[in-house]
């Protein structure tokens, strides 16, 4: 179980690792121009897509729960592909459709102020024109997932965020378009990687006529299962995704300084994220196969390998964040200011790999076993019950390390809640 998780994970490892370091490369093209602006508004557009593009996150990772499980089973791996390609164009049309409306909703939400506002509104309107590519590319990387082929995600992970980077470099230090730059090189990048990815299930046969005809990808039953499945990872990535935006906001709501310290701080939560990612997608794959075949000693076995191997790699990021850190703020900005403040609240950083690591690993086994209810339930009650409670707690006493606070406790409680849902979960697989 050792071998095939590193086998899976290794690859995931290093196509997720390539999502932060691109964020890191937007932040330091952006974050040594002279004023702090164009950073929060990138920090701001970031977050306003990941509640757009992670929002409908579920199609890359309901596509990987239900192809791994009709691997497991045996069953028609094309037909959770081309209901997910499906639902893909659907959603990304209705994006782009749309934009006028979300990008004034969601930009009165972070209410960014009056100087970063407009960069923010140049940044969303130019990177909404890759809604369809960047929802095809979630379905395509899920289904390789499925099948056990980690490969193809990082090719393609690598692609989009290397082409992004190169092209960061050349519209931004080169053309000097600033934040219409970078959200132009996004665009660009997400419908080359898509175009890639539907060539390659092309040459894997996904894309062929079904065995059980056409007429089986709208089959009543199995979309219903996939609208439900997707809906409650939907609202569980949401109300995620939710949680993050508030705390820029917070972070907006004390100062464009802390805005942009607290958009440096996020750089090392979302690379740590990554990289537990590369473990927990794996873990999707094999607990998703292992269910489908009613093996629960194996699933069993997948999980506390899964287990060592995150906790040893939260434990490498929460000593490099604290022997390292500042160094990394260093060459993140270049902005006196927000360097002092960044280093100020970097503990807090530094201590989050180890208490969100459980959050990340059973977000995979209950991926991966499409057990959505309790993952969506479990997200609301945290967020309601713990982490807004915490904020209003903590934040006006304490300021930003409140804030900061509030967030630690967040992520640890994630862990915990669906950690006291495994047991009677694992005792179901393969019963009756």
């Amino acid at each position: 179980m050792h071998r095939q998780l590193r086998r899976l994970a290794a690859p995931l490892i290093l196509a997720n690792l390539s999502v932060p370091l691109l964020g890191m490369v937007d932040t330091a093209v952006v974050g040594h121009l002279e004023d702090p602006e164009p950073l929060g508004a990138v920090a701001i557009g970031a977050t306003l897509f990941g509640f757009l593009y992670w929002g409908f996150g579920f199609l890359r990772m309901g596509t990987t729960g239900l192809t791994a499980q009709e691997v497991g089973g045996g069953g028609a791996v094309e037909l959770v592909l081309l209901r997910g390609l499906l639902l893909a164009g659907l959603i990304g049309g209705g994006l782009v459709a749309l934009q006028g409306l979300l990008g004034r909703i969601g930009l009165d939400l972070l209410a960014p102020g009056p100087e970063v506002r407009p960069l923010a509104e140049t940044y969303f309107a130019i990177r909404i024109a890759s809604a369809p590519a960047a929802l095809i590319h979630y379905v395509v990387a899920g289904w390789f997932l499925g099948r056990e082929n980690g490969r193809v995600p990082l090719l393609l992970m690598v692609l989009v965020n290397g082409l992004n980077a190169a092209l960061d470099a050349v519209l931004v230090l080169g053309f000097g378009l600033g934040v219409a730059g970078v959200a132009t090189a996004s665009v660009v990048a997400e419908y080359v990687a898509a175009g890639l990815g539907l060539f390659l299930v092309a040459r894997a046969g996904g894309l062929a006529r079904p065995v059980a005809g056409w007429r089986a990808v709208g089959d009543g039953a199995a979309l219903r299962r996939m609208v439900a499945v997707n809906r409650d990872l939907f609202i569980r990535t949401l109300v995620l995704l939710g949680a993050f935006a508030f705390f820029t906001r917070q972070g907006a709501a004390q100062g464009e300084v802390i805005l942009a310290a607290n958009a440096v701080l996020m750089n090392f939560q979302t690379l740590m994220a990554y990289a537990l990612d590369g473990f927990a997608h794996a873990t999707e794959a094999l607990t998703g196969r292992t269910v489908g075949a009613g093996d629960r000693d194996g699933l069993r076995r997948a999980v506390a390998a899964a287990a060592q191997w995150s906790v040893g790699l939260a434990a490498g990021f929460a000593a490099a964040y604290l022997l390292a850190g500042e160094y990394l703020i260093a060459m993140l900005t270049g902005i006196p200011e927000v360097r002092e403040a960044a280093a100020t609240y970097l503990p807090w950083a530094a201590a989050a790999p180890l208490v969100a690591v459980a959050g990340f690993l059973f977000d995979g086994v209950f991926i991966g076993a499409t057990w959505t209810r309790e993952l969506r339930n479990a997200m609301l009650v945290v967020v309601f019950g713990i982490y807004l409670p915490a904020w209003w707690l903590l934040m006006p006493a304490f300021g930003n390390h409140g804030l900061w606070a509030a967030m630690i406790l967040f992520l640890l409680a994630r862990g915990v809640a669906l950690g006291l849902l495994w047991p009677r979960r694992l005792a179901g697989v393969g019963a009756g």
